[in-house]
């Protein structure tokens, strides 16, 4: 089933909300060889004027990915796992990801395009915490390779 053109516009519900664990923001932090103090010292960040650690930037695709979860798991989207490939990925962030946020991602699929066999779609996760503020805005662009 060749990809849904008309899932561009369509915004899926808002994820369940999602507690960012300072534990979880060290192992990322060393995950991408992020070395900043305050990413990984409680006391740093305080220091720096944050309540605790906070997360690099690129963080917020662990948020993110639960809302792409939905998109990928819509059998009306015709998406095949197996032949996605991840084209490009970019950030807009109102303020840092910090340990203890609570984070609510709301994806809205921007575009679909068809390339040839190639499809692509770009989703836009928009996190807030819980006061609803906007936090980050995760844009994905996944492409989906024609059959061989």
């Amino acid at each position: 089933m060749p990809l849904n053109p008309e899932l561009q516009g369509r915004v899926f519900p808002p994820t369940e909300p999602y507690l960012v664990g300072r534990e979880k923001v060290r192992e990322f932090a060393r995950a991408v060889f992020a070395t900043n103090p305050i990413n990984l010292d409680p006391e740093a960040a305080r220091a720096a004027g944050y309540d605790d650690v906070v997360a690099p930037p690129t963080f917020a695709v662990v948020v993110q990915e639960l809302s792409l979860a939905q998109l990928l798991a819509d059998p009306d989207a015709g998406i095949d796992f197996s032949r996605v490939v991840h084209g490009d990925q970019r950030f807009t962030s109102t303020r840092p990801i910090v340990a203890g946020d609570l984070l609510t991602a709301t994806l809205t699929v921007s575009s679909v395009k068809s390339l040839g066999a190639h499809s692509m779609v770009t989703a836009e996760s928009s996190i807030t915490d819980a006061s609803g503020a906007h936090v980050v805005t995760s844009i994905s662009t996944l492409v989906i390779r024609g059959e061989d």
